[in-house]
């Protein structure tokens, strides 16, 4: 039985649709939000996405893998030879509730996986899948495996760096340990390459931790209960949002670690119902995963189209290497900074090698409707665009149909993920951004709420553009703090070597115990 206040908010939501009047105007404010945005962001988007010269590829994919492979090998891949350590640090085992910080890592992993597993790993699979093959899938598992060492290296500074104030509070992440690690090393520009990093991941925060995620969550909803205007989605979320966020980061910890394991569990849980129904069909997805990997399949821009879209989904899914993470790791209760390194590791791992390879599989399996037996590759939909579809839908609207495929009643399960994914999203992801505004403008509770206010109007109008215009403007925001983040790693990585070194030999010695011991 629904909740009355369900029921309630089902039945405005028709009333409004079925008013023409007042739509038509609502509708009419949507669209003049959309052509303004698309408008004022372009020249940033194409800036962002701009080739690597001579090639189709664009040059901040081949930033963020090959960084991810430099990390990879600098640090011996920590993010295998740690993983086990990493795992009972998550339980506690190494714990100790003196330590300076504000949650514990369980809470600080939790926070940090709300801001990654989000309609990334719903929405933006089903766009990679859709334009680069189930090829794609590969390369974004290669890119998630890769990519855990790039959050060990940022997540680690995150800590190192942070500011420690008397009241218990802590301010960490990109901005704090690139002006304080320049600094240390006597080299010139932390201060400024800080300031840009700022700039951007209040962008960033805006764009893909917010406006995307009510857009996505508004496609969903306006799918179950009749198209309304986006405005009034946004309205709802705002005020949800708003209502969590001001309670700074132990009130977004304390709804993260309950929201984070259900979400998870519910979404990984549908999923592998409807790979056991279709369990004869997994052999031959993963054949196309593999096969895709290297061969497109035919789809768009071929193995090379597929490898982009992998890779591309992937980092704005786990976002390795961008820097967000580290703010939320910051604010842990540990005096070894290298621990936090460790924890982050599986962040990457949980958030793109397995859920979003479950919803790959998920959506590789419900393509064979579109995949002509007689050469094995994708038809071209009636645009021509070598896009896969399910009944010609996209996005969020293309998982969805997907799992329908097998459940025909999943569709009201995935709104269900869908608003969980996209609030866990947006309250970490206003936490991330609340400390780039107050690292430009000052600590203070009036800054604070100001910047806490400006994130919520944004909602509003990220539920009320299309999907194009913002998912253009997440990408490029998010991929710009990757730009600054990464730079300022390549010179700061060795400070990180030396916390490994320092922490592995204590803990191979005994030094370093079990808390419990």
């Amino acid at each position: 039985m629904k909740h009355p206040s369900k029921l309630w908010l089902g039945a405005a939501l028709a009333a409004v649709a079925a008013n023409p009047v007042f739509a038509q105007e609502a509708m009419s404010l949507d669209e003049k939000v959309n052509q303004t945005f698309a408008a004022f962001t372009g020249p940033f988007v194409s800036l962002i996405f701009a080739p690597f010269p001579g090639t189709s590829f664009p040059w901040i994919v081949m930033w963020l893998v090959v960084a991810a492979t430099v990390f990879t090998l600098y640090f011996g891949f920590v993010q295998f030879r740690f993983f086990r350590h990493a795992i009972q640090l998550v339980k506690g085992d190494y714990s100790d509730p003196d330590d300076a910080g504000e949650v514990s890592h369980f809470q600080a992993l939790a926070t940090a996986l709300s801001g990654t597993v989000g309609l990334g790993n719903i929405a933006g699979v089903a766009v990679a899948v859709g334009i680069g093959g189930p090829g794609a899938t590969f390369w974004m598992i290669l890119a998630g495996l890769l990519g855990m060492a790039s959050k060990f290296t940022e997540c680690t500074l995150g800590v190192k760096y942070r500011n420690e104030y008397p009241d218990g509070t802590v301010s960490g992440g990109p901005m704090y340990y690139i002006s304080k690690g320049f600094g240390e090393l006597g080299l010139p520009g932390g201060k400024f390459l800080a300031v840009l990093f700022s700039v951007f991941c209040i962008l960033g925060a805006l764009g893909g931790g917010n406006m995307f995620q009510a857009n996505q969550a508004h496609a969903q909803i306006s799918g179950i209960v009749g198209d309304y205007p986006g405005w009034i989605t946004g309205i709802i979320f705002a005020g949800v949002v708003f209502a969590v966020i001001v309670g700074g980061i132990k009130s977004i910890a304390n709804v993260t670690e309950k929201v984070v394991p259900f979400m998870g569990i519910l979404y990984v849980g549908a999923a592998l119902v409807i790979l056991l129904i279709n369990y004869d069909k997994i052999g031959w997805a993963f054949g196309q995963i593999f096969a895709g990997a290297f061969t497109g399949l035919g789809v768009a821009g071929g193995m090379v189209g597929a490898l982009i879209q992998g890779f591309k989904r992937a980092a704005f899914s786990n976002e390795a290497g961008v820097g967000s993470a580290a703010i939320a790791h910051s604010a842990v209760r540990t005096n070894e900074p290298i621990t936090e390194g460790f924890v982050s590791l599986l962040e990457p791992l949980i958030d793109t090698v397995v859920i979003c390879t479950m919803t790959a599989l998920v959506i590789t399996i419900s393509q064979q409707m579109i995949i002509d037996p007689a050469t094995g590759n994708y038809v071209l939909n009636e645009a021509g665009t070598g896009v896969a579809t399910v009944n010609d839908v996209s996005g969020v609207a293309l998982t969805s149909a997907a799992f329908a495929t097998g459940l025909s009643w999943f569709p009201y399960i995935l709104a269900i993920a869908v608003i969980l994914f996209a609030f866990s999203t947006m309250i970490s992801w206003s936490y991330y951004g609340l400390k780039a505004w107050t690292y430009l403008f000052g600590e203070g509770q009036t800054t604070e709420l100001v910047f806490k206010v400006i994130f919520c109007v944004f909602i509003v109008i990220g539920a009320a553009a299309s999907l194009g215009p913002v998912i253009d403007f997440s990408d490029a925001a998010i991929f710009a703090m990757a730009v600054v983040n990464i730079f300022a790693l390549y010179f700061l990585m060795k400070l990180v070597k030396a916390e490994l070194h320092s922490y592995a030999s204590r803990l191979q010695s005994g030094e370093i115990s079990k808390f419990s011991d």
